[in-house]
């Protein structure tokens, strides 16, 4: 190596960022970066002065990374807590000559501050939410404004209500987005509403479902291609579905199945903001707002090593969860309703919902979420002959409600009274549910694990309907 080249190398060294050890193949350490004295809580002398073996057994690195590159003679990358107790992302890569391990360069980023910042973050969103309950239940000016603001979003529970304000305020940044939650709770609903409230409305919104394209086509829609660049690739060349969202927003559906060759792409497109097309060695600029959604815990599949570390710190600015509907079912009504509309328009018949209905509609479970719910209620629409909407007849089970097809007629519920409207059947429907919950279980712990919601909310429902455990 020239003096150039190695002035070069203590310049990189010295004054990066991240925090680098330079290690050979037995373990003893050879130079680190000056950064790394206050991580680790050692001086650039000391780690010097030791290997790899020594500072694990100390404590200062836990584990070290650079032993696994040397056990298994590949590239890592893996969390680490060292021994002031921060918390840091590292990775190594093997350097080989002739066929033989002689170095290790490892370099670790400080992830302390943004892990504190996200805390922040929580914090801020719960003292949000409180803020939002005590203040007349959340009818704040902002809050009343919300209605006029939602288009086609259908939420009228207060957690909803919510969640929809917390998106609506961070709408105009550019921030990224991690959309949480089972399947089917609203996950692209809200996504494109986020879309709708940005300053990005103009642009494209582009959905990717990561699960639906196939691997060995995924790099080639993702980042396109040019003309010639495999065999049967379009002669003109094809934009990719990054470049497609330039100006608007990209959103990632089932971010968790993507293949991890994809996760390191899609964290260069991130980091660099460019994209290059197979077969193409010229990078285009990229602009778009990233929102991704998974059902998955991507955290786990961290540690398993399915998901890139950098790649969830990178998409985890703003998690954002949404409840499950079992878990906000004020929100059935409006979902029902809207599901209705869109039948009748599309059937071109108008069917109305039988009184019957109802008490299934509120006391099923949806493991589906609102995608079951709709389902649901196609079965049923195509289901029932008349004007009248019944239970489904169509054979298929149901874990929410018994078919007509098993019973041979419409589950029995409380009649709809004269003048009564859906309000009071549904807080009548609630009473009835609940009166016979206090006779049956012992406590209101038991009432909430049987109907799906939080202890807290039994409480305030019994006491609305003035209602006491009889056991």
């Amino acid at each position: 190596m020239s003096d150039i080249e190695r002035k070069v190398l203590e310049v990189i060294v010295e004054t990066a960022n991240d925090h680098f050890f330079i290690v050979d193949g037995k373990g003893r350490v050879l130079d680190v970066s000056p950064g790394a004295a206050a991580v680790y809580g050692m001086s650039r002398e000391r780690l010097t002065a030791t290997t790899v073996q020594q500072l694990q057994a100390d404590g200062v690195l836990k584990p070290s990374i650079t032993l696994e590159v040397i056990r298994t003679g590949r590239p890592v990358q893996l969390m680490q807590v060292t021994g002031t107790g921060r918390r840091v992302i590292a990775e190594a890569h093997p350097v080989y000559v002739d066929g033989r391990l002689e170095r290790i360069v490892s370099r670790s980023r400080d992830l302390t501050d943004l892990q504190l910042l996200q805390d922040e973050y929580t914090l801020l969103q719960k003292r949000f939410n409180e803020h939002l309950r005590r203040s007349q239940g959340g009818a704040s000016a902002e809050d009343g404004q919300l209605d006029d603001a939602l288009d086609e979003l259908r939420v009228r529970s207060g957690v909803m209500r919510e969640l929809a304000l917390l998106l609506k305020r961070v709408a105009p940044s550019d921030a990224t987005v991690l959309m949480l939650g089972e399947s089917g709770v609203g996950k692209t609903a809200f996504a494109r509403q986020l879309h709708r409230w940005s300053r990005r409305r103009q642009g494209p919104f582009v959905e990717v479902n990561c699960a639906a394209i196939p691997e060995n086509l995924f790099e080639s829609e993702m980042f396109g291609y040019q003309p010639g660049a495999f065999s049967g690739a379009a002669r003109q060349g094809k934009a990719g579905l990054l470049e497609q969202a330039q100006g608007g927003t990209l959103f990632l559906d089932e971010i968790g199945e993507l293949p991890l060759p994809m996760q390191s792409k899609l964290l260069k497109v991130i980091q660099d903001g460019s994209v290059t097309r197979l077969g193409d060695t010229r990078s285009r600029r990229v602009d778009f707002r990233l929102v991704v959604a998974t059902n998955q815990d991507l955290a786990r599949r961290v540690e398993t090593g399915a998901f890139r570390l950098d790649l969830y710190y990178r998409l985890n600015v703003i998690p954002v969860t949404l409840p499950p509907l079992r878990e906000r079912r004020e929100d059935i009504p409006v979902l029902a309703e809207a599901c209705l509309e869109q039948l009748n328009q599309r059937y071109g018949q108008r069917k109305l919902l039988h009184g019957s209905v109802w008490s299934e509609l509120m006391g099923g479970d949806w493991p589906g979420n609102v995608r079951e719910l709709e389902n649901w209620l196609e079965r049923a629409w195509l289901s029932s002959p008349g004007d009248l909407i019944h239970s489904p007849t169509l054979g298929g089970s149901s874990e929410t409600a018994p078919s007509l097809a098993l019973t041979g007629e419409a589950t029995s519920g409380p009649r709809l009274g004269d003048d009564e409207g859906l309000s009071a059947y549904l807080a009548r429907a609630e009473c009835g549910v609940l009166e016979a919950l206090c006779r049956t279980l012992p406590s209101t712990y038991a009432i909430a694990e049987r109907l799906g919601i939080s202890q807290p909310s039994v409480v305030r429902k019994l006491r609305r309907h003035g209602l006491q455990i009889q056991r």
